[in-house]
């Protein structure tokens, strides 16, 4: 046991768990006054449901044993994990690997709910977060992280850093999965959206972007160089990509915005996830540089001409980021880094492997959500009622105001 690299996972751990209220504070921040507890409930639920669910069977599944789709049921509710328990192939205790990963088990679930803002019942997401994360992230973190998992070890070789596929396609798409069985909000064509409050979503990515660092920083498991790449290639990814979505703003409203600049952050955050220990420094130039204009063109797709109501554009962001990275990863990896060579490098087949990992979660996370949302759907009405939405959400569900005494913030 290396008391210096547990100190600095147990770091990690806390920064990784400060992005669910950041996100909630981003969320909260986009969405309408009327719906701003709401966002930043369902990220605050998440928080308590995702712990207990995770001590409970997340665990166990996801790095239970070898199996290749999940790991078994061995560890339930930690059963056998002791103060003294190493976590295999590391030099920190069990326990602070169980509470670093759990944290990424937060972050993934309470991102699929800024597709669905505004419209969707508490219950009825309460009800489907807990099954989407026993159908789809524990067994996906298996299979990606897992020992003999199926997309890592166990046959198809391909990497993830840190979260690409486990966390952010799979979470994005599982967002566009629903919003699209839950339709557009009300007026979505007639009214205007307006954010109603900018401080609140500058507020959310800071806090993203100082977890974002013990997310990346903290995959390496060590206080090492490997760790210290990752943090270097984080920071360069979301600054580039925030400079180049002010530049966009600016070619397409002749002013750059906040808003714009606080969502190319995490653009480039998400694209340099499942890279940020694989490709060189300069890699992630080109990937801040380039994720900004491919998830700015996808919402614009996704949005003004498909006309889809994915409310706070976690798909996106997320989805799309995510995708983009791991094709970046298959593209740039160099083996100097950690092993693994990509296209750039050498091993064209590393890309293919990169781009079949994707396809294989984006279906997994397709059938677990619909299996999630039908089994749900047969026990509580998924949207709230029409006079409940226009209302807002704060009243409807939770019977709370953020602003009981100040109405000047729409």
């Amino acid at each position: 046991m290396d008391t210096g690299n547990t100190a600095f996972m147990m770091i990690c751990a806390a920064l990784v768990f400060i992005m669910t209220p950041g996100l909630g504070f981003f969320y909260g921040g986009l969405g309408r006054r009327k719906n701003v507890v709401s966002n930043m409930m369902n990220s605050v639920s998440i928080m308590g449901l995702g712990m207990v669910l995770w001590c409970l069977i997340g665990y166990t599944m996801a790095f239970g044993g070898d199996g290749l789709i999940i790991g078994g049921f061995s560890k339930i509710a930690l059963a056998g994990i002791t103060k003294d328990s190493i976590a295999p192939d590391t030099t920190i205790p069990e326990f602070v690997f169980v509470a670093f990963q759990m944290m990424f088990a937060l972050i993934t679930p309470a991102i699929i709910t800024g597709s669905l803002a505004g419209r969707m019942k508490f219950g009825a997401l309460f009800a489907f977060i807990a099954l989407w994360s026993i159908l789809v992230y524990y067994p996906l973190a298996h299979m990606v992280w897992g020992g003999g998992g199926l997309l890592g070890s166990g046959w198809l070789n391909s990497v993830d850093f840190a979260g690409g596929n486990v966390v952010h396609i799979s979470s994005g798409v599982s967002g566009l999965v629903i919003c699209l069985l839950l339709g557009r909000r009300y007026g979505y064509e007639l009214h205007s959206y307006r954010i109603h409050n900018i401080p609140f979503v500058m507020l959310g990515m800071a806090l993203l972007w100082l977890g974002w660092f013990g997310f990346n920083a903290g995959s390496a498991l060590a206080a090492d160089g490997l760790a210290a790449h990752a943090f270097v290639t984080t920071a360069i990814s979301a600054a580039t990509a925030m400079l180049v979505w002010m530049g966009l703003d600016l070619l397409n409203s002749g002013k750059p915005t906040l808003i714009g600049a606080c969502t190319g952050v995490v653009a480039g955050l998400v694209g340099i996830t499942p890279a940020a220990g694989f490709v060189p420094v300069w890699a992630a130039f080109v990937i801040g540089a380039f994720v900004s204009p491919v998830c700015y063109g996808g919402i614009l797709l996704i949005k003004k001409k498909l006309k889809i109501d994915d409310s706070l554009d976690a798909f996106g962001c997320h989805g799309i980021g995510g995708i983009f990275g791991g094709l970046m990863t298959g593209l740039f990896a160099d083996p100097a880094v950690n092993g693994v060579a990509g296209l750039c490098f050498g091993d064209v087949a590393q890309l293919g492997r990169q781009a079949l990992a994707i396809i294989i979660s984006i279906a997994f996370a397709v059938v677990g959500s619909l299996i999630s949302i039908v089994i749900v759907r047969a026990f509580i009405r998924l949207r709230v009622e029409k006079k409940h939405e226009l209302m807002g959400l704060d009243i409807s569900e939770h019977g709370e105001n953020a602003y009981p005494a100040y109405n000047g913030l729409d």
